[in-house]
């Protein structure tokens, strides 16, 4: 009989590093927070595989409800929230289901010519990382990456799990296919972790120089509308009560928040005022560095990790002693 597996303490991707007393994160132009919105530009199968783990759709099939908003936000929802971050100046960075590159190859090519980043969200936001073996995530990350790069030309840095779905592999396996794809230039970011409001280096297998970048669950719109069963007003007012916090943290120590939206739930007639009044506020600060995810990680590979390892160390040392 096999043993039966043993269950870690934490994840082991990061070490415990208290927040306070951190080397000072400095932003380009002393920016006090980097700020990016992440538009999750997802597809939905009407009748997707069947996971035992996991249901794709609440209600019964046919799942004419669910499957029609999420087609409402890629028909109607996605070109109202282009159009607003347009007029922010914001370039989206995109967690995309890369089936939509095959789908709706017109919304690729409108994101593209905006110059928004694309990163992984895995092939269908209908099928799912649970029970596939570490091969067949493997396959699944590659078709992404290299989808993306397919129909935009971009190297793919960031990976965020099709519907949160991760496995103990992912990080590594991420890691591992982008720089087999294209180099260091590729796979060095992950959005999946929740755990800070920095950046923060994270353990692989491979020792690959790698991040954790602030995604946050609390200001993403379908946990509040769906989960959390927020009014649009209220939303706006967290997003704006979010930044406040971090804009004055950040005067010390440079903090990063994050948007994530869903073209079918944030762009909704009723919900888009409030939306924009905060990217409004957001933006209208001048020592806000509005950025990609991609710039985000890369300006924290460059200037700051290193010395976040350092300091790292030398916590665990004293801890030790």
């Amino acid at each position: 009989m096999a043993e039966p597996a043993v269950m870690k303490e934490d994840p082991g991707y990061y070490a415990y590093w208290p927040y306070r007393n951190r080397p000072a994160l400095r932003w380009p132009n002393n920016a006090r927070v980097a700020f990016w919105v992440a538009p999750n530009i997802e597809f939905y199968e009407f009748n997707p595989p069947t996971n035992p783990q996991r249901k794709a759709w609440p209600q019964p099939y046919p799942a004419i409800q669910g499957y029609g908003i999420r087609d409402y936000g890629n028909r109607v929802g996605h070109q109202r929230q282009m159009e607003l971050l347009d007029k922010y100046g914001i370039r989206g960075s995109i967690s995309l289901s890369t089936a939509l590159c095959d789908h709706h190859p017109e919304i690729i090519a409108m994101c593209a010519e905006r110059n928004w980043e694309f990163f992984s969200h895995g092939i269908y936001n209908t099928r799912y990382t649970y029970g596939m073996s570490e091969s067949q995530e493997r396959d699944m990350i590659r078709d992404s990456i290299q989808s993306i790069h397919q129909h935009t030309g971009q190297s793919c840095a960031g990976y965020l799990a099709p519907a949160l779905s991760h496995s103990e592999h992912t990080l590594d396996l991420f890691a591992e296919v982008g720089s087999e794809l294209f180099g260091d230039d590729a796979g060095f970011y992950t959005c999946d972790l929740f755990h800070d409001d920095q950046p923060t280096p994270i353990s692989l297998r491979s020792g690959k120089r790698f991040v954790s970048i602030p995604y946050s669950l609390e200001m993403n719109d379908t946990i509040a509308f769906v989960v959390n069963k927020v009014e649009p007003r209220r939303y706006g007012q967290m997003l704006k009560d979010c930044f406040d916090r971090l804009y004055a943290e950040g005067e010390k120590s440079g903090t990063v928040m994050c948007i994530p939206t869903h073209n079918y739930q944030v762009s909704c007639p009723h919900r888009l005022k409030a939306f924009e009044e905060a990217l409004e506020y957001i933006t209208g600060h001048n020592d806000v560095w509005v950025a990609t995810g991609r710039e985000i990680a890369g300006h924290y590979l460059d200037h700051c990790y290193e010395d976040a390892l350092a300091d790292i160390e030398q916590k665990e040392t004293e801890a030790a002693a």
